[in-house]
């Protein structure tokens, strides 16, 4: 295939040679009109140059001269000119019959005789054109057959041997395209021994896979039955203390309520007095709770208080109970963080719902506070005094009112429309602050 590319591209070389100059001829040929082949005819004496081009146009187109009497020498010699006028010339064909000359097959004793001319200095375009301008495209066709017919010799021997080795790329191709198909047929066959020998194979790990599985089963029942065997204790000592929870669930959420509605605000110590009491008094009155209850072990999910605890929340019962009330209260909180411990916690949790952070004197307080409960989006108000703006009191005290079907609330002399997921946090860094009742 390499060798036919390569005989194929010296070829189109060679005949490169030749085309531009029988593209400028034709391209001279039909410039020319019928007027222009009359000029040449209608001459009476015509310089030498444009008998030479006659003549040898004469000898492509095979046109054989007249003999006349030499008057110098005596002797009969070839006269072109009148044939060329009478054949030639006064053919109403001729031009055409210049641009479809049959230059393959030109001969060389023709061309000998035409390089005769050709090789005469005065038979070049530029000087002939000074007698006749048709005359000129006439000298250019010449010479473009003679250029032409030289290449053609050239060529000729590669066209064959080109022609050979196509031949003989075709036959190769023949034996390949054959040979494929042999080995796409053994691919093919190849093909379905493997897609049997993967089936196999893969019956065989099924079957190595359901072996170990039930090995593995066995070896798992082995062990269940073997550790059921101790969780009898522990399935009675859950059973019991299931049992002592279930007693105790009435007094434990009423001392829930009383610790989340009423010591918020108090040291652990109060708060562990009042719980003692309370659950005294539950107890005279018939109502049974835990000796040693915990807001944290009634209420808490220790899931969440770890997260709690990985948000900055300090990992003590005081701050774990706290957060409880803080979560389970329907009032929104005041903390009272004087090391900013809540606050830093609340960012954390709350950061991810876009917490908006404020201060009461700042001047985008109340539109920060709106648009949080129309979007729904919690708010941190940070360092308050001992009072509070009375603009918060619809919030704090949840004056929500329905209008239309949509709950709102009154902000100032705004309705703006409620969104439940709204949450407000209040935190003051004093350390002891008075809050009147109100």
């Amino acid at each position: 295939a390499a060798a036919a590319s390569a005989l194929a591209s010296d070829c189109e070389a060679d005949l490169a040679e030749a085309m531009p100059a029988l593209e400028s001829a034709i391209k001279a040929l039909k410039s020319l009109s019928k007027g222009d082949i009359v000029e040449v005819k209608s001459m009476k004496k015509p310089p030498e140059a444009v008998k030479m081009v006659m003549a040898a146009v004469c000898i492509l187109m095979d046109v054989k001269p007249a003999l006349i009497k030499d008057p110098d020498s005596g002797k009969k010699v070839k006269d072109y000119w009148s044939v060329s006028s009478k054949v030639l010339l006064g053919d109403s064909r001729f031009l055409q019959n210049l641009e479809n000359y049959d230059k393959e097959n030109m001969d060389d004793k023709m061309i000998r005789e035409v390089r005769e001319f050709t090789n005469d200095p005065a038979f070049d375009p530029e000087i002939v054109k000074k007698g006749s301008v048709a005359a000129a495209g006439l000298c250019k066709w010449v010479h473009a057959m003679v250029i032409y017919h030289k290449v053609s010799k050239e060529v000729g021997p590669k066209k064959a041997a080109l022609s050979e080795a196509q031949e003989q790329l075709q036959a190769a191709q023949e034996l390949l395209t054959g040979k494929q198909l042999q080995l796409k047929e053994l691919l093919r066959k190849l093909s379905d021994l493997q897609e049997k020998l993967d089936d196999a194979e893969e019956k065989k790990r099924n079957l190595e896979d359901q072996v170990t599985d039930c090995s593995n089963k066995l070896k798992r029942a082995a062990q269940l039955i073997s550790g059921l065997g101790g969780e009898q204790d522990r399935w009675k000592k859950l059973s019991s203390s299931l049992a002592i929870m279930y007693e105790n669930v009435t007094g434990d959420i009423l001392l829930c309520s009383g610790m989340i509605a009423y010591l918020g605000s108090f040291t652990s110590c109060y708060r562990a007095n009042a719980i003692s009491s309370w659950g005294s008094l539950l107890q005279s009155k018939g109502i049974t709770c835990s000796n040693d209850f915990s807001l944290s072990e009634t209420l808490g999910n220790q899931v969440v208080i770890r997260d709690w605890t990985i948000n900055k929340l300090p990992n003590d019962l005081f701050s774990i109970d706290n957060a409880i009330m803080l979560k389970q209260s329907e009032l929104w909180p005041l903390m009272i963080d004087p090391q900013l411990q809540a606050t830093r916690w609340v960012k954390n949790i709350e950061s991810a719902n876009q917490l908006k952070v404020v201060k009461l004197n700042q001047g985008s307080f109340i539109r920060t506070i709106e648009n949080a409960i129309q979007f729904g989006l919690p708010v941190l108000i940070e360092n308050v005094g001992e009072t509070l703006d009375p603009i918060l009191d619809p919030i704090l005290l949840k004056q929500i009112v329905s209008s239309n079907g949509l709950p709102t609330i009154k902000l100032g002399d705004n309705t703006i429309e409620y969104d439940p997921k709204f949450r407000i946090y209040i935190s003051t860094t004093l350390s002891n602050p008075h809050y009147s009742p109100e």
